[in-house]
């Protein structure tokens, strides 16, 4: 059976699978990353579960994998196929595509940032498909972005397009590990109502999750904090909306999992704020925390397309 190797590379654990060409997983698996072993343990831990997943194809699938798709996180140049870097993962110019493509035996791999990669797989397969054009922002430990143009990904003259964690919209707000104040990631990611429902509700250990489940049982701390975040989130979506003009905005991630509780004052507040802009449809992710791993698959598919008509 005719696959791909596709590895999704995050700060605590790997996800991997073999994908079929119309986008099936044929086999998941599941690896933690082990960061705290350090850059160079985690490169080999990425080699080895690509090795392992290589040679799974050849005893069940009957044949190995044609190529590979790699997500990582932080800095990528995916032209030169050089993880450039990741503070979560201390490594500095890595030559991922290289060492991958070495480790499985020379078939085509390709390299991407996790965000777009799982941008590419909900604007084909997932929240955005059919729509010419789309935003993807995950909402997680930060805030990053992915612009959806004519099924591709849009990454920028340098690879850095979609940092929509990084506008500012309260310039006297916290400051940010970027060197700016007020980031939208400092105000509205899972780890911004985190930090600050845990100050309110005077509970170390309650999180994003518990917020939410707070702003439903109608605790007005709650409501307050989930209000600024949203507040928060809408302007910087605006500001977006206003660049961009997607046809579809898809929010993913963490805070995504409370579903209506965040889509309906975001929608609202987002639309308040809109004068002469179109309106998007926003809507949730639909690949969860597969669409990294998908999109990888995708991205090794498209690599073997673009090679047969270089070819051809």
């Amino acid at each position: 059976m005719r696959h791909v190797i596709a590895l999704d590379v995050g700060g605590t654990g790997m996800k991997a699978a073999l994908v079929g060409v119309d986008g099936t997983l044929l086999h998941e698996a599941r690896r933690p990353t082990g960061r705290e072993r350090g850059p160079d343990a985690v490169v080999e831990s990425i080699l080895r579960f690509a090795d392992e997943l290589r040679a799974y194809g050849q005893e069940h699938l009957g044949r190995s994998a044609l190529a590979a798709g790699v997500a990582v996180p932080g800095i990528v140049d995916a032209d030169r196929g050089i993880a450039v870097y990741a503070a979560n993962l201390g490594w500095r110019e890595v030559p991922l595509r290289a060492l991958v493509a070495e480790r499985i035996g020379g078939v085509p791999v390709a390299l991407g940032h996790d965000v777009r990669t799982g941008g590419l797989a909900e604007g084909r397969i997932g929240a955005g498909k059919g729509a010419d054009r789309f935003l993807f922002v995950p909402l997680g430990t930060g805030i990053a972005g992915a612009i959806g143009i004519a099924g591709r990904i849009e990454a920028g003259a340098h690879g850095y397009a979609g940092e929509i964690g990084h506008i500012v919209v309260r310039p006297d707000g916290p400051d940010c590990g970027c060197g700016q104040r007020g980031c939208l990631e400092t105000l509205a990611s899972a780890a911004a109502v985190t930090r600050a429902w845990a100050e309110a509700s005077g509970d170390p250990d309650a999180d994003a999750a518990d917020c939410a489940k707070a702003v439903e049982s109608g605790d007005r701390r709650a409501v307050r904090v989930w209000h600024d975040a949203v507040d928060a989130l809408a302007a910087g979506l605006v500001t977006a909306l206003t660049l961009l003009d997607p046809r579809t905005l898809i929010i993913g991630g963490g805070l995504a999992e409370a579903g209506e509780t965040l889509f309906t004052p975001l929608r609202a507040a987002v639309e308040e704020r809109v004068t002469f802009q179109k309106l998007p449809a926003i809507v949730p992710a639909a690949l969860g925390d597969t669409a990294g791993c998908l999109g990888a698959g995708l991205l090794a598919w498209d690599l073997l397309a673009t090679d047969s008509e270089v070819t051809a």
